[in-house]
C-alpha cells in the first residue's frame, strides 16, 4: 500500500516508512506542494495511493466522491517525524486491512500517540 503524506507532514517521514510501506510519496517531493486538495485528490486516485494527513478537508472529499483515493485522517497530535513513522509503522496491519482496495472503508482516522 503506497501512502502519500500531505504537506502537513514531513517529507523526511517517506523514508522512514520505505520498508512498511513502498512507494510511499509526499505532496513536496513530488512538486504538489500549495496545490489544492482536488489536484492532490486527483493525484492520489490516478497513482493509487492512500492520502494520509491531519486535514479534514480530504475528508470531505472522501464523503461527496467516494474512493479512490482513501483517506488516512491522523488524530495523534503533533508528533516528531520518527514517532509519527513509528506510529504508522505500529498500526500498518489495521491502516492496510481497513484501506485495502475492494473494503468498503473510505475513510480511516488514526487516534492516540505511541505506546
Amino acid at each position: 500500500m503506497k501512502l502519500l503524506l500531505d504537506e502537513n507532514i514531513s517529507y523526511r517521514v517517506v523514508a522512514l516508512l520505505a520498508e512498511a510501506f513502498p512507494g510511499s510519496e509526499q505532496v513536496r517531493r513530488l512538486g504538489l506542494l500549495g496545490k489544492t486538495d482536488r489536484l492532490i485528490w486527483d493525484y492520489a486516485r490516478q497513482h493509487e495511493f492512500v492520502i494520509v494527513t491531519h486535514d479534514d478537508d480530504f475528508v470531505e472529499l472522501s464523503t461527496l466522491y467516494g474512493a479512490p483515493p482513501k483517506v488516512l485522517l491522523l488524530r495523534a497530535g503533533n508528533l516528531p517525524t520518527a514517532a509519527l513513522a513509528a506510529l504508522l509503522q505500529q498500526h500498518q496491519a489495521t491502516i492496510e486491512a481497513e484501506l485495502a482496495s475492494g473494503t468498503d472503508t473510505y475513510c480511516l482516522t488514526l487516534y492516540g500517540e505511541l505506546r
